[in-house]
């Protein structure tokens, strides 16, 4: 690669946390920002998994635990404190950590609601709040600070899977996003939602383990294939590097081109 891509899409300096970087998504991208020169903090509920993780991208560079359970609000605090230990600003933060739930429309529990969109809207959103002045240190006009919030496909589309609270959490986190966009400009931070679709995680175990899942999957895929880590890895590393600073508001599908059925 030349020296001139190499500057483009160096991650060198920067510092960034990930929600949910233990594993799935979050590992996918946490391993593509360190990769790209990043100090990187990950925090998910699991200590255990949390280190582990930490451990093994260390290999590649620096990565740090920092575990909590962000399904507790009061943990945001936490959180933020802990990372005020270490540093003085915040160049990224990805919004990644959520959960879906799946049940019949007749049966689907008031828990199903409330647990899914505590973890999927309402965290990310006092996360920004909490740790704003540490992204408002590390935004310049020139390289604005970053927020990327994790939505999905399914706050794009109306195909439920019978996950009604999930679609909506999605939904309400691209929104969220454009709204973030819109206030935080002038404090020198962008605000941008990546919509995943079929990746290889816990949340879509139950199609990479089912073969008459995964053929009903991938026929809804015009590619025909779930995504790969370096794909998904790659975007978050554009939208967190120099060639993203003019981009605010965006939510971009990666999805096989499963939205263009839609």
């Amino acid at each position: 690669m030349s020296d001139y891509l190499s500057n483009l899409f160096s991650l060198k300096g920067k510092t960034a946390l990930v929600t949910g970087g233990s594993k799935g998504i979050g590992k996918m991208i946490s391993t593509a920002l360190i990769k790209a020169g990043a100090k990187v903090y990950i925090s998910s509920r699991s200590k255990e998994t949390c280190d582990a993780t930490a451990a093994e991208l260390s290999e590649q560079g620096e990565c740090i635990s920092i575990p909590f359970d962000l399904s507790i609000v009061e943990n945001i605090q936490h959180l933020a404190d802990e990372l005020e230990k270490r540093e003085e600003k915040l160049d990224v933060l990805i919004n990644n950590s959520g959960r879906t739930w799946g049940a019949p429309i007749d049966e689907f529990p008031e828990r199903g609601w409330d647990d899914v969109m505590t973890l999927n809207v309402k965290s990310p959103f006092y996360l920004v709040q909490r740790l704003l002045p540490m992204l408002e240190k590390a935004g310049t006009k020139e390289d604005p600070a970053r927020i990327i919030n994790i939505g999905s496909i399914a706050g794009l589309m109306a195909t439920t899977q019978q996950a009604y609270s999930y679609m909506a959490s999605k939904a309400a986190i691209n929104h969220l996003t454009k709204g973030l966009a819109k206030d935080l400009v002038s404090k020198h931070i962008i605000a941008n939602a990546i919509a995943p679709g079929f990746f290889p995680s816990k949340m879509t175990k139950f199609i990479t383990e089912n073969e008459e899942a995964k053929k009903y999957a991938t026929g809804m895929i015009p590619l025909k294939r779930m995504g790969e880590p370096d794909e998904i890895g790659s975007l978050a590393i554009f939208l967190c590097a120099k060639p993203s600073a003019y981009v605010t508001g965006a939510v971009i599908p990666i999805d096989g081109g499963i939205l263009v059925n839609q």
